[in-house]
């Protein structure tokens, strides 16, 4: 079956959603996440991309941005070229880290905008990982208050923000309840747990920093493991995503 064509952005601004396969954690650590914020920065500098937000959560990237010269999935293609080669040399693995096909919505009024680059700031504290906006460091709205106090950003483009958003309603504006739908991760309905306390849960029992490090554990240790994390009120899912190993084959184990 063919793909259906991207909506075309008549303001060439789209909101773009970047997945792991099989939505597996894309960062082990905070080394990975600070790269990917290094790559994104350069290939904004060199396409003359500009971006207006941005959050990299555990297993996906949200980020808004308008293409000039360069169109958004050459943009896409070089950010994540360039990090799964960085990523699979520090872990010494092979093979894809992204889906393939990156999903994306145009951005065609002021009021979707707004609610966009509100629901991609609102992400961490959605998924319960921080109770603040501002505590999570992975995000462009740290950017926005350091942009707002006057000092210099990383990333953003924020004077084109600031036309839409004034200064002195931004912080008030991302605080408000994000009502509108807007693209988005699909998870489950009934998470027991956040992926950090999953996380802090997984190192503990198997020892394992990330899912490289779980990937390389033979068969026998990982069905153990897979097992008591399973107990720990984990869910098949969050197993899957953060082991990096198949919901198939966690499915099985579980049987044994």
């Amino acid at each position: 079956m063919p793909r259906k064509a991207r909506v075309k952005s008549v303001t060439g601004i789209y909101h773009v959603i970047l997945r792991g396969t099989d939505r597996q954690q894309i960062f082990a650590d905070d080394e990975d996440y600070v790269n990917m914020l290094e790559i994104i920065k350069e290939y904004k500098d060199l396409t003359g991309v500009e971006v207006y937000a941005y959050c990299l959560m555990g297993n996906h990237i949200h980020l808004m941005i308008k293409e000039k010269t360069t169109e958004i999935s050459q943009f896409i293609k070089r950010i994540g070229t360039k990090f799964v080669y960085w990523y699979n040399v520090k872990y010494q693995r092979t093979g894809h880290l992204f889906q393939d096909r990156f999903r994306s919505e145009a951005i065609e009024s002021n009021e979707q905008f707004i609610s966009v680059i509100r629901y991609i700031h609102q992400n961490p504290k959605k998924a319960g990982i921080v109770r603040k906006m501002s505590d999570y460091p992975y995000s462009s709205y740290r950017e926005y208050l350091a942009a707002i106090k006057g000092q210099s950003t990383l990333i953003i483009d924020s004077d084109f923000v600031f036309d839409i958003i004034p200064k002195d309603l931004f912080i008030e504006t991302n605080e408000l309840e994000a009502a509108d739908k807007c693209l988005e991760v699909k998870t489950e309905s009934k998470v027991r747990l956040t992926d950090q306390e999953a996380s802090r849960i997984i190192e503990k029992i198997t020892n394992c920093k990330n899912l490289v490090e779980f990937q390389k554990l033979d068969s026998d240790k990982q069905r153990k493991y897979i097992n008591k994390l399973y107990s720990k009120s984990l869910s098949i899912r969050q197993i899957s995503r953060l082991c990096g190993v198949s919901k198939g084959m966690i499915e099985k184990y579980l049987k044994m």
